[in-house]
Parts: C-alpha cells; sequence; structure tokens
C-alpha cells in the first residue's frame, strides 16, 4: 500500500483502471449509458428513490438550460439545444411512464406510492385541493402548448426558412471578400463553417421544437390515463370507495402531472427564448436593459399613466403610485446618465479666456447630436467616438492627412433624432436617424418591399427605408445594403469632411508635415522652404491636391515635383500643381483603376478642346475661362449625358482632357457637384490599361 503515492505499483493499479476510466460519464460511452438509462425507465420498474433523484434531475436540467439561454451572446453559443431538447423530452417521458405504473400498481398504499416529489406537488403545492390541482395543472399545460410551445415552433420554421433562403446569397458574398482580397482563405473556410453551422442549428430548431409540443400532448394523454386507469384499479382491485379512489390517484396524477409540467414550461421558455433572439447579439438582459431604458420619455409617460390610474375611482392607489414611483426615477436616472456618459466619452475642453480681446477657438469640425441620438457617442457601446477614430485613421491612410480632432455635443434646439455637422462654426451637413433601427438603403428600382419606414440615405441621397433589426437578414438577401445608424452618420461625415478637407490644412498643419518627413528628406526642405518657395506657397500646392481627392502621402515625390516645377521659371501654384500632378501619375492612375482592371474615360473631343483653349484669357500663368453662358450650358448638359450612360452601363468614368484646359474643366464639373475625376493626358501612366467609354 505505500507504493501506491508514486512509482510502478500506481502505474500499475492506473494501467488496470484504464477501461473502467473509459466507461465513465465524461466520454461518448458515459452519453450512451444515460440515453439508455432513460430509455430503461420505459420498461424496467424503478424504486422511489431513483425516481425522486430522476426527477430532480429533471427540474435542475431545466432550469440551468433556461439560464444559459438568458445569457447567450448569440444562438449559435448553444448549438447543441436542439439535442437538449431531445434528450430532456425523452427524460420527462420515461419519468412519466415511471411514475404511471407505480400510481397504477401502488396508488393504493397511500399519497407516497410514487415517490415524495409527486406527493409534495400532489399535497403541498395542491394545498390538498384537488380542484385547485387539476386547475393550475390545465392552466400550464395551455400556457405550454398553445402560447409557449406554439410560439416557438412559428418562430423556428419562419427563421429557418428564411435563413435557408438567405444561405446562396451569403456564400456568394464570401466568395466575393475572398476574390477582391479583403479576406484570406483561412477566414472564408471559418465564415463557411460557421453559415453552415447556423444553417444545421437553424434546421434542428425547427424539428426540435416540434419534440415540446408533442411531450405536452402526451403529458394530457398520460393524465387522463392515470386518472381513469387509477379509478379503475382503485375500485376493481383495491375495493376502495369511489371518493376514496378518485381523490387518491387524482392527488397523485396531478402531483405527476405538475412535476413534469413545470421543467416543460421552463425548456419551452428556453427554446423560445433562443429562437425569438434572432440576430440579436450580446446578452439578452443588457439588450432588453438598453433598449426598453435607452429614452427617457417613454419612460416619463408611464410613469404619468401609472399616476392617472392612481387617481382613478375604484382603483388601488398605492401599487400605481409606486409603479409610478419607479418608472419616474427610472427615467430620471437615465436622463442624468446620458449626461453624464456623454460628458465622459467626449470631454469638454475649455478654451482660454479670450474676453479681453473678443476672441474664442472654433471648432475644426463638431457633430451636435438631438438628445435622442446621445446613446450613440456615450453609454456603453461608444459607437461613434469608435468609428471617428477609424475615419480619421482611413483619411491618415487614403490622403496622407491627419483630419483635426472632431468635437462630439448635444444640442438640445435640435429635435431628439437629428445631428448637425459644422466645420470651422459653418453648418456643412445635417440628417435624421432612427437610434434603435437599421437604415436598408436600396439596390434600385426593381428592390422588393420592405416593411419600415422610407426615407432618404443622406450621404448619397439614395431611396432608404428604417427597418426593426429582426428585419436585417431578409433586406440582405434581397440586396439591400443595411448599415446601422452610427455608420450611417459616420459615413455621412466622411463625405462632408473629403469635400472640404482642403480648408484643414494650415499653415501649421504644413509645418508639421515638413518636420514629420524623415532625416534624408530634410536636406530636401531646406533647399525648397523658403529660397524657392515659402511655407504658405507649399500649402497652397497640397491643397489644391486635397481638394481633388489625391493623397499628399508622397510627400519626397511632391517636394522634387515641385522644386523642378519652380526651377522651370513656374510661379503661380496652377501651374506647378499641373506639374506635380504629371509626377504622380502612377499614384493617380492606380486609383482610378475600376474592378474590370482599367481605367474607364470619358474624352473631350477635339472641337470642345479647341472651343476651350480659345475661350481662355489672360497671362500664361494666371489664365481664365470666358465661356459664353450658352456654350457652357451646352458643355454641362452634354457631360452629364455621357456621364450617366458611362454609369449605367456599370463603369465609374474618368473626363480626360489636354492639361491646358483640365483645371478649368474641373472647375466647371466641381462647381455642379458632380462627383467625377478630371485628370489630363500626361496624368495617365504608361503602364496603365486605358478604355474609352464615351465622348463629349
Amino acid at each position: 500500500m505505500k507504493a501506491l503515492p508514486g512509482g510502478p505499483a500506481m502505474d500499475g493499479l492506473l494501467n488496470t483502471l484504464a477501461p473502467l476510466r473509459r466507461l465513465m460519464p465524461g466520454g461518448d460511452i458515459g452519453l450512451a449509458l444515460c440515453v439508455l438509462f432513460q430509455l430503461s425507465i420505459l420498461i424496467l420498474p424503478i424504486p422511489t428513490f431513483v425516481l425522486d433523484m430522476a426527477l430532480a434531475l429533471s427540474f435542475i436540467s431545466a432550469i440551468l438550460i433556461l439560464l444559459i439561454s438568458l445569457s447567450l451572446e448569440r444562438p449559435l453559443d448553444f448549438s447543441s439545444l436542439p439535442t437538449l431538447l431531445l434528450l430532456t423530452t425523452i427524460l420527462r417521458l420515461s419519468l412519466n411512464v415511471a411514475t404511471a405504473r407505480l400510481i397504477l400498481s401502488h396508488g393504493a398504499d397511500g399519497p407516497y406510492a410514487a415517490g415524495q416529489v409527486v406527493a409534495a406537488f400532489g399535497t403541498f403545492l395542491m394545498g390538498g385541493d384537488v380542484v385547485v390541482g387539476v386547475i393550475i395543472f390545465s392552466m400550464l399545460l395551455m400556457v405550454n402548448f398553445v402560447v409557449i410551445t406554439k410560439g416557438s415552433s412559428r418562430i423556428a420554421e419562419v427563421a429557418a426558412r428564411f435563413y435557408l433562403d438567405a444561405m446562396p446569397g451569403k456564400q456568394m458574398a464570401i466568395d466575393a471578400d475572398l476574390s477582391s482580397g479583403t479576406i484570406d482563405e483561412p477566414t472564408a473556410r471559418k465564415r463557411r463553417g460557421e453559415l453552415s453551422e447556423e444553417a444545421g442549428f437553424y434546421g434542428a430548431m425547427d424539428g426540435a421544437s416540434k419534440f415540446v409540443r408533442g411531450d405536452a400532448i402526451s403529458a394530457l394523454v398520460i393524465t387522463l390515463i392515470n386518472i381513469f386507469g387509477g379509478l379503475a384499479m382503485g375500485l376493481l382491485r383495491a375495493h376502495m370507495s369511489v371518493e376514496s379512489a378518485f381523490q387518491t390517484f387524482t392527488t397523485l396524477t396531478i402531483g405527476d402531472g405538475l412535476v413534469s409540467q413545470i421543467p416543460a414550461l421552463l425548456v419551452s421558455t428556453a427554446a423560445g427564448i433562443v429562437v425569438s433572439k434572432g440576430a440579436i447579439e450580446g446578452k439578452m438582459h443588457g439588450k432588453l436593459a438598453s433598449q426598453l431604458g435607452s429614452n427617457a420619455n417613454p419612460l416619463m409617460m408611464a410613469s404619468g399613466a401609472a399616476g392617472l390610474l392612481a387617481l382613478l375611482p375604484g382603483l388601488p392607489t398605492v401599487p400605481f403610485l409606486l409603479v409610478s414611483g419607479l418608472a419616474g426615477a427610472a427615467a430620471w436616472q437615465r436622463f442624468n446618465a446620458r449626461h453624464a456618459a456623454l460628458a465622459e466619452a467626449v470631454p469638454v475642453v475649455q478654451p482660454p479666456d479670450n474676453s479681453a480681446t473678443g476672441v474664442s477657438m472654433l471648432d475644426v469640425v463638431r457633430v451636435e447630436l438631438g438628445y435622442g441620438l446621445l446613446e450613440l457617442a456615450g453609454g456603453m457601446s461608444q459607437q461613434l467616438p469608435d468609428q471617428i477614430k477609424r475615419l480619421r485613421r482611413a483619411l491618415a491612410t487614403d490622403l496622407g492627412f491627419v483630419l483635426p480632432s472632431v468635437r462630439i455635443q448635444d444640442n438640445v434646439e435640435l429635435e431628439p433624432y437629428n445631428y448637425v455637422f459644422a466645420l470651422k462654426e459653418i453648418s456643412a451637413g445635417a440628417g435624421e436617424l432612427r437610434p434603435l433601427m437599421m437604415l436598408a438603403i436600396s439596390p434600385g428600382d426593381q428592390a422588393p418591399a420592405l416593411q419600415g419606414e422610407s426615407t432618404v440615405e443622406p450621404t448619397f441621397g439614395l431611396p432608404a427605408c428604417w427597418i426593426a433589426p429582426g428585419l436585417a437578414e431578409e433586406a440582405r438577401s434581397a440586396n439591400w445594403t443595411v448599415v446601422d445608424p452610427a455608420t450611417v452618420l459616420t459615413t455621412h461625415l466622411a463625405e462632408v469632411v473629403k469635400e472640404n478637407i482642403a480648408e484643414f490644412l494650415s499653415y501649421t498643419e504644413t509645418q508639421k508635415i515638413l518636420a514629420g518627413l524623415p532625416q534624408e528628406q530634410q536636406k530636401l526642405v531646406a533647399d525648397l522652404v523658403p529660397a524657392t518657395i515659402t511655407v504658405g506657397g507649399l500649402q497652397r500646392v497640397l491643397q489644391m491636391l486635397l481638394a481633388e481627392r489625391i493623397s499628399i502621402r508622397d510627400m519626397p515625390t511632391i517636394l522634387e515635383a515641385v522644386q523642378e516645377a519652380c526651377a522651370g521659371n513656374m510661379k503661380s501654384v496652377s501651374p506647378i500643381v499641373a506639374h506635380v500632378r504629371t509626377r504622380l501619375s502612377r499614384q493617380i492612375s492606380d486609383s482610378l483603376i475600376g474592378p474590370n482592371g482599367y481605367v474607364p474615360v470619358v474624352v473631350l473631343s477635339p472641337d470642345w478642346e479647341d472651343t476651350l483653349a480659345a475661350a481662355l484669357v489672360g497671362s500664361p500663368d494666371d489664365r481664365q475661362l470666358a465661356l459664353g453662358q450658352e456654350k457652357l450650358r451646352e458643355l454641362l448638359d452634354r457631360i452629364k449625358t455621357v456621364v450617366d450612360s458611362a454609369v449605367q452601363a456599370g463603369e465609374k468614368p474618368v473626363l480626360l482632357t489636354s492639361m491646358q484646359v483640365r483645371y478649368h474643366v474641373h472647375s466647371i464639373v466641381d462647381r455642379i457637384r458632380m462627383n467625377v475625376p478630371v485628370i489630363a493626358q500626361a496624368e495617365i501612366h504608361r503602364r496603365a490599361r486605358v478604355k474609352v467609354v464615351g465622348t463629349i
């Protein structure tokens, strides 16, 4: 025995016990033994002590399943639920058969004939009144069968149908992301696996919900069999009186029915919670609390309604006043929490006291929100601040310029769900959101209708619809683009910022860009500034590039091009910018290549080139376009017609002109807000593929 703690003796003992360890309930054999035990109850009689243990296990497993369902992040996290529904249904049916066997065979022995659990439900919980027990059992059966089980089955059936219908579109989206390089092959395999698992889960839930419904029907049948069979056994075999037999067997039968129906009700509720969760991400209690208590106004109105009911004659005053007080306190707490969260998320920096000079600091970019949208900026989600951070990083990557800090603040003068953008204290955009809904953007005129509030997408003016989050998958399967409110606002802000980004490049920011260049570039900066061009002149060059959304990340090439232009006696900004654009031809051409691998261009005909060139007046360094109104209107109409035709053909065209008139054509197109790039022939890189998709 002393050798057991270690050494060869211990190893021999472990090897001897290895076959037994494989039979433990932790493995596959253990699960098989548990299922066989459940099925054996249908055939073999079991002692009342084992029956009480099995009934307790049924109760605890039902409570555990319900608690797990309430704490899920997403339905797929409980993918074993369909199997559990089958196993728990088999367990309850087996226990029903076992208790029915004991009731029919030993019911005349007393209330403990079917075990202590059944006796407790048949006496204590029923209050010793058979009629009360029958009514309670009937109510539980109706609630479980008619309400919860039927509703869960319908939700599971519809969810499975819509999810399976949407599978081809989701698979195509994964293939498209893989082809475009957005995701790699391992990520695509993982997403396909998750898609297949979700489809299997929803399909299994559709079938598993029928187990629960069948369980409720069998409970009713077994109850009737126990009552009438027990009466027959008591009268014919035990020679009991009718009253005694009815009291004894009905008490045992209703106790057995309550023991089986309460766990069934818990499991049915858990299944209903999982299938009704749908596309809601996150734990259920957090979503319910955030959505029910996200707005103080409904709570305030509920408080007022409860207070009004308390004043009506005949209604109890204290309960309604108590509910009114609780709702009012919750509304007040929510109102204060919103403002506190917003103040914490977006700290307000007090400007210096310039009262003596009357000068105040301007917010370069400011987002003003109505009080109904404050949850986007504060609270637990922090959606808006996080997305604005990503926007600033994206602009820095795409254009080489870091957007100044964005201030987010509330504005009590706005409507609850409205927002306004202010650039240097001047309004530059506005819109309206629905914080608890999703925006579905129409894919075209042939798009199927959605149930929701029709609206217009604020960024590009596209037809759209505010829909409930539960309809998001249906909208995506119909090729609608679905985005959340914070993304709608951030996308609108991104377009407004890009249209005005040149204004944000100040003299100070230009100095920071120059100072941030690597050490090997500082010699070029020293030779160029201020001997060849001033910081203000370089600022103007960079602003003109940014105004046409050309990245200034390649500062060495830009500085070299500026030096070459100045060495060629170019003094004004326009010809310097034209030379810089020529040096950036590879970058410009690459940014304009479409999905088919070429640059789709709309060419300006020689007649229009000659007409525009003849209309240029002024010195060579400061040319102006003096084109008559009729000719200008004709040119604009022609450009719009040709560009619209190319867009309808699936192209994103670029207007191609000569270097001489490029800047002036861009000014015309930009003034009418046509989002069409205008490039010169020299700005197309020699390796770039070009396809003419129209001629003006």
